[in-house]
């Protein structure tokens, strides 16, 4: 019985690790893909891309965010 509940937890503690790692790794593709659009979109003389760029300024700020928290998660892990 106890060796069950010991396979339990150790299998659902190593599933969340992979999932937030794995959502970490989608964030920071996310935050690449968007700088990369609105240096391409700002760099256009078209007036639509150019509203492209602009809405990017929305999005941009939260997903930085989240990529510098989970840059410290990383180094937290990294120093215990």
């Amino acid at each position: 019985m106890i060796s069950t509940v010991v396979t339990t937890s150790t299998v659902s503690t190593v599933t969340a690790t992979a999932i937030t790692s794995s959502l970490a790794l989608v964030g920071i593709i996310v935050v690449l893909v968007l700088l990369i659009q609105k240096d391409v979109t700002a760099a256009s003389t078209d007036k639509r891309l150019n509203r492209l760029s602009v809405a990017l300024n929305i999005a941009l700020p939260p997903m930085l965010i989240a990529f510098v928290m989970v840059v410290i998660s990383k180094i937290a892990g990294i120093i215990r």
